[in-house]
């Protein structure tokens, strides 16, 4: 019998596409498949991808108001207008992909990248991608790029997003259980970890997540909960050696690194503030750790955020007021319980590394079609308005 053969698609834009796509492959493994990863940024000639990536980490470092502008230019076109596109950088790649994939010649492609779905997607409609193209979205909240007719299937980690890509696409989608390591689902025992990382035996640690790039306002996170008494912030600081350095001179609780012992960390927390809606939120969701989301990274850090407390995933806290309020609620056992359920029940659903791909039939829409898309209402005082239209005319497929 001859194995199945998967090509995955990543990019190291932070650590959560990475870590996706390597338990992904490591699951197909287990199942007797050959898998090749491949990193979509090195697929870019004269060295577009490093440079790319450098300039995300730069903007949402350092000028995250420029990320959110080109967030809503190239992610969130604006009424009737014609926005940019990812084709010129997907049709770059498209070439290099091509020869990976005649030599490997996989029996299917799976994106855990919206770049990486472009490309894809132009491949497969072009017909020089003989292999049938599945798109794992990873963001709660779907943007444009990760959107193109030519992939054959969509699998999404909540049945909202699954209904608008369907709704958008004309493609199938459907839910996955969300990928983490094996670990977090596992009944972690905090045994020394409060005294490895330097906290006492009563502390209520309330882990801190700034990404893999300590990205955010995590230090006036951490100021909130230190000045509340309460709470002991441990904030994971990434790769941010100068974040790490500075929140350890302001003294305001354990600050780390890079953690291979992060389910243990998680169940001896008492919740986790998340900023960015990636892996170390669905980590949490994982380990049956509460979420409450506190000032996001522009973008799809906050729409991705929004999306997960209307789904009753999470707690979004705007301000600091908010924060220590949603953490003081989640100190009722029956709020969270139901939270923890609703964070749990994403794990019912099928496996990402379960039945392949099959092909669609029919050639896909190559003219550009107007959308309207429909924000879905925010009520509530734990969520606030989004900002702009409440519709939004956009071309879908330039």
């Amino acid at each position: 019998m001859t194995a199945r053969r998967v090509l995955v698609l990543t990019a190291s834009m932070g650590a959560g596409h990475d870590g996706v796509a390597g338990e992904l492959a490591r699951r197909l493994t287990l199942d007797g498949a050959r898998v090749l990863v491949i990193d979509v940024l090195r697929l870019l000639p004269l060295r577009l991808g490093p440079l790319l990536r450098w300039w995300y980490r730069t903007t949402v470092l350092r000028t995250p108001w420029i990320y959110e502008i080109v967030y809503q230019v190239f992610f969130v076109p604006r009424r009737h207008t014609r926005g940019p596109s990812a084709a010129p950088l997907a049709r770059l790649a498209a070439a290099r992909l091509a020869r990976i994939a005649a030599d490997f010649a996989p029996g299917e492609v799976v994106s855990t990248f919206h770049l990486a779905a472009q490309v894809t997607g132009l491949m497969r409609a072009r017909g020089t991608l003989h292999a049938p193209s599945t798109v794992l979205v990873t963001d709660f909240a779907i943007h444009l790029l990760w959107l193109h007719p030519g992939n054959d299937r969509y699998l999404c980690p909540s049945p909202d997003a699954a209904a608008r890509v369907t709704a958008l696409t004309r493609r199938p989608a459907s839910t996955y259980a969300p990928l983490v390591r094996p670990a977090f689902h596992a009944p972690a025992r905090p045994g020394g970890i409060r005294a490895r990382v330097g906290a006492g035996p009563r502390d209520r640690l309330v882990l801190v997540s700034a990404g893999a790039w300590g990205a955010g306002h995590v230090t006036a996170t951490a100021r909130t909960l230190a000045a509340s008494g309460r709470y002991t912030p441990v904030v994971l600081c990434g790769g941010n050696a100068r974040l790490r350095r500075r929140l350890a001179a302001a003294g305001l609780g354990p600050v780390l690194g890079w953690r291979d012992d992060l389910p243990e960390l998680m169940a001896a927390a008492y919740a986790l503030v998340d900023n960015a809606a990636g892996l170390t939120c669905v980590e949490a969701f994982a380990a049956g750790l509460p979420v409450v989301s506190h000032r996001p990274i522009p973008g799809h850090g906050r729409d991705g955020a929004l999306a997960m407390a209307r789904a009753g995933l999470t707690t979004h806290a705007p301000g600091a007021a908010a924060l220590l309020a949603a953490l003081d609620h989640l100190a009722d056992p029956r709020h969270r319980a139901r939270q923890v359920a609703a964070a749990s029940a994403l794990f019912t659903a099928p496996p990402a590394c379960g039945t392949p791909a099959t092909p669609i039939s029919g050639t896909p829409a190559r003219s550009v079609r107007r959308i309207r898309i429909e924000r879905e209402p925010v009520t509530g005082s734990a969520v606030p308005p989004v900002s702009g239209h409440p519709w939004q005319d956009f071309d879908l497929y330039p």
